[in-house]
């Protein structure tokens, strides 16, 4: 029997520190347990503790890229930034389009053991958008695969995304969109924009994401099946979002942000820096605030990272060769309490709603995202939310460095993360 003791901790952030016991990976007590005898003690001081954080969109690399990240490296960032769960993105090398690849990464995450790793499987078989994967057969495979997505593609055929929205109805599953109209980004660098025409860089318009976006919510409603929008971007595709909730027209849309969305905007591109280099990319200042109360009233969902390490080759270069993506997975928590938390936009409940159980309740996952609450798996997150962090790329667990927020001072440190009553991360330390 394994026994874990968090001393004085606040959940939620809310009333007096209490003690929450961990007893075979289960919640026993949450109270005054001054008393208990336990293989660990952790001295909280108050910090905040919150349900473990959930993302639905992480690059993990592997298989085939793992000069960028590997399911180890990129399942210590997430443990160090407080999440036990993450959805591993298709678009490795072989592509996760059959049940093959996704029990392959499944087996790996259970072998590292930090996070519990769910592969997402492609819509269409090599990305290629021209026919449907083997959904059924990701579904029915041991990874259980109920997220599927082309992410760093579209589907922008409109027929086959019908048919994946009626495909994965039939087994409670989700289709996640990259929504880009390709037609209207060809050779596109940035959003299109002052800044984009004063840098010469060709531009990618909001229209090209609003539009998709619309469509598929449509689509949604016509098939009753679940849509969910990737990295949303702009305020128009707030707009769209919001419209369609308030006429809750049928099918489930539900929409992620990403931190660097909440924070960034365009005029970093001022540099030339590949490391600001994203897709969807980097909007307005106006697209970020729409963004930011979009999140704090519910009609974006949740945060997800798009957490996308790159080899130093591959950022190291001209902007218009260097590959799009940023880190994500130890920096999230402090840009949402530095963008939403801080300027009072979410308090401690609602970072739990958009970093756990929104995100949970979109992937179907019936032990992340539960209430701090006696009987409740232990998946747990520990948060000293006055403590300030300084970025350094080089010391963060992945593999790739292409983080924007360098030298950034960032709010809120990770102090401890519990999978299923498991310490996999302890003071900037992972435990594998």
């Amino acid at each position: 029997m394994s026994r874990v003791l968090l001393r004085g901790v606040r959940p939620y952030g809310e009333g007096e520190p209490v003690d929450v016991l961990v007893v075979d990976g289960t919640i026993a007590e949450v109270g005054a347990a001054p008393g208990t005898e336990a293989d660990e003690v952790v001295a909280g001081g108050g910090a905040v503790l919150l349900p473990g954080f959930v993302d639905l969109h992480t690059h993990l690399r592997e298989p085939g890229r793992e000069d960028a990240e590997t399911i180890r490296t990129g399942s210590a960032a997430a443990a160090l930034g407080g999440y036990t769960t993450v959805f591993a993105m298709a678009n490795t090398d072989p592509v996760a389009d059959n049940a093959v690849v996704v029990e392959h990464v499944w087996r790996r995450g259970r072998e590292v053991g930090l996070v519990d790793v769910h592969p997402v499987g492609a819509v269409t078989v090599g990305l290629g958008g021209e026919r449907l994967a083997e959904l059924g057969g990701m579904a029915a495979s041991a990874a259980g695969v109920r997220v599927f997505s082309d992410d760093g593609r579209c589907v922008d055929d409109p027929l086959l995304m019908r048919r994946a929205l009626e495909y994965t109805k039939a087994f409670g599953g989700v289709v996640a969109q990259h929504a880009e109209d390709p037609r209207l980004t060809a050779g596109a660098q940035a959003h299109e924009g002052p800044t984009a025409a004063k840098l010469g860089l060709a531009g990618w318009p909001a229209p090209a994401e609003e539009s998709i976006v619309a469509r598929d919510c449509l689509l949604a409603a016509h098939t009753g099946g679940s849509l969910h929008v990737c990295h949303v971007s702009t305020a128009g595709t707030a707009d769209i979002l919001r419209w369609w909730k308030a006429r809750d027209a049928g099918g489930a849309v539900s929409a992620e942000v990403t931190p660097h969305h909440l924070l960034l905007t365009d005029e970093r591109l001022a540099t030339y820096d590949p490391v600001n280099k994203v897709n969807p990319p980097l909007r307005t200042d106006a697209d970020a605030a729409a963004l930011r109360q979009a999140l704090a009233e519910g009609t974006v969902d949740c945060v997800a990272t798009d957490h996308a390490p790159h080899a130093d080759q591959h950022k190291d270069c001209e902007w218009s060769a260097a590959s799009p993506g940023m880190l994500g997975l130890q920096t999230a928590l402090g840009i949402v309490v530095r963008t939403m938390v801080r300027p009072g936009l979410l308090d401690w409940r609602g970072v739990a709603r958009v970093m756990s159980e929104r995100p949970a309740r979109i992937a179907g996952l019936a032990d992340q995202g539960r209430p701090i609450a006696a009987g409740e798996p232990a998946n747990l997150v520990l948060v000293d939310p006055d403590d300030e962090w300084t970025v350094r790329a080089a010391e963060l667990a992945s593999i790739g460095s292409n983080s924007p927020y360098e030298g950034m001072r960032l709010p809120g440190r990770v102090l401890v993360t519990l999978l299923r009553g498991r310490i996999t991360a302890h003071e900037g330390e992972v435990r594998f």
